[in-house]
């Protein structure tokens, strides 16, 4: 059995999780998520904690098994206090700014980059003297705010030589040396 897949999930007070129809949704302070089960996987729900059982030992059913796992129990982690990621700029004038729902960026091209973020996504953009800009998202939910934040940094990525790019905050960037005179 997946070492994963059968950990038991705790559900937290003010948390509620139903299945109707093979989608499993999940309820707290922050907001509700909803994920769609596939066939034969099932949840089973008892006094304050969540199991999820597959249907067979095959290969699909291993895999899925460990996968609705983890996603069920970043929906309750997601819904109770909500996740957050922190992206930096590095470099000569790279500047972030944020109005509402859209973020405006300036990584060096010939024109600025404005991204429309989605609702459940909130953004803050910090810019102090001496340091790099900071990007801060947050969320509800897991698996928007990765796309969200890849999404920002598909728009430079860091690059090996002076380390320049938008990164995580704490990601560590691997430096090739130039060129030897």
């Amino acid at each position: 059995m997946s070492r994963i897949g059968k950990a038991i999930i705790t559900i937290p007070a003010g948390i509620t999780v139903s299945e109707k129809e093979g989608v499993v949704t999940v309820k707290g302070p922050k907001g509700e998520l909803s994920q769609e089960l596939t066939e034969g996987i099932t949840i089973e729900q008892n006094e304050g904690t969540l199991t999820v059982n597959r249907p067979s030992d095959a290969k699909q059913h291993r895999a899925l098994h460990g996968l609705y796992r983890a996603l069920i129990a970043n929906m309750i982690v997601g819904v109770e206090k909500g996740f957050e990621k922190k992206l930096e700029l590095v470099g000569v004038g790279y500047r972030a700014s944020h109005a509402g729902q859209k973020l405006e960026l300036a990584l060096g091209f010939s024109h600025g980059i404005v991204l429309e973020l989605p609702s459940e996504v909130k953004v803050d953009t910090l810019t102090e003297k001496g340091k790099n800009p900071i990007i801060t998202l947050t969320s509800h939910d897991n698996q928007l705010l990765g796309m969200v934040a890849a999404k920002i940094r598909s728009f430079r990525k860091p690059e090996p030589y002076k380390g320049k790019g938008v990164k995580f905050v704490g990601e560590i960037v691997r430096r090739k040396a130039g060129k030897s005179a």
